[in-house]
């Protein structure tokens, strides 16, 4: 707010009138803290959010799990997703599955069937507000950590992008995994892609690689 103290002494014939200018800035106090606040709020929304991604060991005891409660994605070209269950079989080209996010999301319910019944029932409860929601949370997490729980290894490929990987990742909290990681794609992995494609052709002709 500008303020104009014209004083009391009176000009003299002839000149102008001297006029003394004041600027009061308390108001802008109030616009800066208004301001500063914002700034805040806003970079409080901005914080990226963090995902827990478990990333396996490779010992034998890791290998013989993925035989049988594991399941592998490779995000591949045009939004093409594959997967086979278990470990690699390279000499079979049917055992690895070619399918979208709605396919993934289809298998990995039906292999983790039992817990997803289990945070059916916590769902359940929560609604009918027999537990809280901190303690549904703590009650799912405690199921996701079940041993013998589904694992998921999730590869994504040089043609794969960005949005893949975020749908993959989606995919595992709507089918209550709670064990993925994210790993670099393997040759033998590139060989199924190939034989698949191929129906079984490079089998016969490639020395089958090994993981």
């Amino acid at each position: 707010m500008a303020h104009i103290d014209t004083g009391n002494s009176e000009a003299k014939k002839g000149k102008p009138k001297r006029q003394a200018l004041r600027v009061d800035f308390t108001p802008m106090v109030d616009m800066n803290m208004l301001l500063i606040t914002f700034f805040m709020f806003c970079a409080t929304l901005s914080i990226p959010q963090i995902m827990d991604v478990a990333m396996p060991a490779d010992t034998d005891e890791t290998h013989k799990e993925r035989a049988s409660t594991s399941v592998t994605v490779i995000l591949g070209e045009n939004d093409k997703v594959y997967y086979y269950e278990g470990l690699a079989n390279y000499d079979d080209y049917t055992s690895l599955k070619e399918t979208n996010s709605l396919g993934v999301r289809n298998i990995l319910l039906e292999r983790n069937n039992e817990n997803m019944s289990k945070i059916k029932d916590l769902r359940q409860r929560r609604y009918k507000k027999e537990i809280t929601e901190k303690q549904f949370k703590d009650m799912v997490s405690e199921i996701k950590k079940e041993k013998g729980g589904l694992t998921v290894l999730i590869k994504p490929t040089e043609k794969s992008n960005y949005k893949n990987l975020v749908d993959a990742l989606d995919e595992m909290q709507i089918c209550g995994i709670g064990k993925y990681a994210i790993v670099e794609v393997e040759d033998g992995d590139r060989f199924l892609m190939e034989n698949l494609k191929t129906k079984g052709q490079l089998t016969a002709m490639a020395e089958r690689p090994n993981n």
